[in-house]
């Protein structure tokens, strides 16, 4: 059966799969990630390690800790945290960094744990970024973070995979971040919610590799759970460059993950030689979910915004508006690297900053910083006026100097301009690339440095229909066959999860199963409590449980007596989150498509007395007359809702 990409790699770290099981998107998954990466998080993570009962790390050449969101914070409790981790991490025998070395993913990527063919996760949602390399990157939750820590495995279902073909080349002086703003706000009706994307085509090859990094760290803006690039010439010779520089470098900033002979061994010629001898890549005939397509040429300079990704507007007509910015940023995991930085001091040298505009600047990692110091790039920058910020996060999730405060503009070469992420509410963070950033802070309003013709970028989308191949499933011990149940139909699409579950309940740490089912649903339909019981399913919209990632919003339903949920499609955050806590959450889109034909949207809550069957040997839901097939719901979810989810599960198996 032919793979694509994404699913070849799942199929490589999947465990305990059936003899002859070939991994295809929907599957449930056990897998063993090649590495894991914590950060400033993993004081957070470190008593969930601890209160599930773990005395040791399993693998210590798995996790890595980074420090890198909160390094301008001097305070005692801060610098007490980072202690905490340096000395949990030394104990552990983990490779740690610490504050000053650089922004985690970017580590990810300088120190080779990720790597073309691999799969790597991290807590946090920008771990996407490594697709830029050809790595199965994707994010996962603290729980799982402990669980992998504990037994060096967790949960993982194969997402539906999108196939992203870039067609042509790029004009001089547009960059990576000029095609994911485009993607993003041209492919905006949430065409890759919740899926991987491909990038294929004649186009990926004149892309360099900090283009492809930009590229895929925003797809996690764009809604996909990973952005993945082929692994080619590119690749391999920036991979080769790499290791040269390793190599020169010594054991400088590389860890106790030595091979004894002065070297990296994730960065050395005996692996790159392996990779030329066995280079992933899709099956030709390979399924794709939604197929795409972005014509290069027709990318011209845009940004985001205000206050979100997905509206973009031609940096030629902001220059028009001539829109005042006071605050200007070269920082970030998505846009701080040698590259990003040398285009901003082409634009900048022998000029100065605008009056009234504050420029910030912060490399990605030490390193960068010193390389584009040896180029000279970050002295044109400092002449000009930018201001210095150390490598790491900053500004960009509202950290440390440099806020945006009541009313004023931002211009910023990151990811998110959400409103209030970067400073006051009342501000607008405008997104682009480095070279729209450096030269509106020369302006002092939103420019570029070259004239562009106004051309309207070209793609399509289109949808492919795949049948689920039905095939009996093995049902464990202890696991139902079916469920039978009312239905309990919540129309709303994109219902969040204080909707579920309320915020000024989630920090309250006291309260108990009873008191949080008495609450579920409390914000979206107060009369959800009366209407709804024990053994009930609940029957949610599209991007079911988006928002905030309190797990409370799964517990509470759980506690409620909910024998499960079904969906359009959910959050993939609530989806583990649900999981981890053994609450299933399985998706049947015709089924939501079917009651919001019958019931409409006039009652928040609608409670048919019908029942549903949801069959688990041969994955379909019957409902009404009609069956509605479902994805199969695999050995890894099965175990831990029958384990009563991930902790119990990590426990059992230390």
């Amino acid at each position: 059966m032919p793979q694509n990409l994404v699913e070849k790699i799942a199929q490589r770290y999947a465990v305990d799969l059936p003899e002859g099981h070939i991994v295809r998107s929907g599957d449930f998954l056990s897998i063993r990630p090649q590495h894991v990466m914590t950060h400033d998080n993993t004081g957070a993570v470190i008593p969930k390690f601890k209160s599930i009962g773990a005395a040791k790390v399993a693998n210590p050449r798995q996790p890595v800790y980074t420090l890198d969101h909160n390094v301008q914070d001097m305070g005692a409790d801060n610098l007490k945290k980072y202690r905490m981790i340096e000395s949990f991490g030394a104990e552990m025998g983990v490779d740690f960094y610490p504050a000053g070395r650089g922004i985690g993913h970017q580590i990810m990527i300088e120190e080779g744990y990720a790597f073309p063919g691999t799969m790597v996760v991290a807590s946090d949602s920008h771990s996407n970024m490594y697709g830029g390399i050809g790595c199965l990157g994707t994010p996962i939750v603290r729980t799982d973070a402990a669980a992998i820590w504990a037994t060096g495995r967790t949960w993982w279902q194969v997402p539906p995979v999108a196939k992203v073909e870039l067609r042509g080349k790029l004009k001089p002086g547009v960059t990576g971040k000029d095609v994911i703003v485009t993607l993003c706000g041209l492919f905006n009706k949430d065409e890759v919610l919740n899926h991987a994307v491909e990038f294929r085509g004649g186009g990926v090859a004149a892309l360099s590799l900090d283009d492809r990094l930009a590229i895929a760290n925003m797809t996690t803006e764009w809604g996909a759970l990973a952005g993945v690039f082929p692994c080619d010439a590119v690749t391999l010779n920036w991979l080769e460059a790499r290791i040269q520089h390793v190599k020169k470098r010594g054991l400088q900033n590389v860890p106790s993950d030595t091979d004894g002979g002065g070297g990296n061994p994730r960065l050395s010629a005996t692996r790159l030689k392996e990779l030329r001898a066995n280079i992933p890549a899709a099956d030709t005939d390979a399924f794709y979910a939604k197929e795409l397509w972005l014509d290069l040429a027709t990318v011209t300079p845009h940004v985001s915004g205000p206050h979100n990704v997905k509206t973009m507007t031609p940096v030629l007509e902001m220059q028009k508006r001539k829109l005042k910015v006071n605050k200007a940023y070269l920082v970030s995991c998505v846009n701080s690297r040698e590259e990003d930085i040398a285009q901003a001091a082409e634009v900048i040298r022998g000029r100065k900053v605008a009056d009234g505009v504050d420029f910030y600047i912060a490399a990605a990692s030490q390193e960068v910083q010193e390389a584009s110091e040896s180029r000279g790039d970050w002295q044109a920058l400092v002449e000009a006026g930018a201001k210095v910020l150390p490598p790491g996060c900053g500004p960009c999730i509202g950290l440390g100097m440099g806020l945006l405060e009541d009313g004023e503009v931002g211009i910023s070469a990151t990811n998110r301009n959400f409103k209030g992420r970067m400073g006051s509410k009342t501000a607008e963070a405008y997104l682009g690339s480095p070279a729209v950033v450096t030269q509106s802070a020369i302006s002092g309003y939103i420019d570029m440095p070259a004239e562009f013709d106004n051309v309207a970028p070209r793609g399509e989308v289109k949808s492919i229909p795949r049948t689920i191949e039905k095939s009996a499933v093995a049902v464990m011990d202890g696991f139902p066959t079916e469920i039978r149940g009312r239905i309990a139909f919540c129309h709303q699409d994109n219902l969040n999860t204080d909707g579920i579950y309320p915020g000024k309940y989630t920090y309250q740490d006291d309260i108990t199963p009873e008191q949080q089912a008495e609450v579920a649903m409390e914000n979206y339909d107060p009369e959800f409590v009366k209407l709804t019981g024990p053994g009930d399913i609940l029957v949610g919209g599209y991007n079911f449980g988006t928002g905030s990632s309190r797990e409370q919003a799964a517990t509470a339903l759980k506690h409620r007596g909910i024998a499960l949920v079904i969906a359009g499609s959910f959050s993939e955050t609530y989806k583990r989150n649900a999981i981890n806590n053994g609450f299933l959450a399985i998706e049947a889109p015709e089924l939501v498509n079917d009651l919001k034909k019958k019931h409409g949207t006039d009652k928040l809550t609608v409670v048919p007395e019908s029942e549903a069957l949801v069959n688990f040997l041969d994955s379909f839901i019957e409902y009404d007359g009609r069956k509605y097939d479902i994805a199969p719901v695999g050995a890894a979810a099965q175990e831990l809702v029958v384990v009563e989810g991930l902790e119990n599960w990590v426990k059992q198996n230390l």
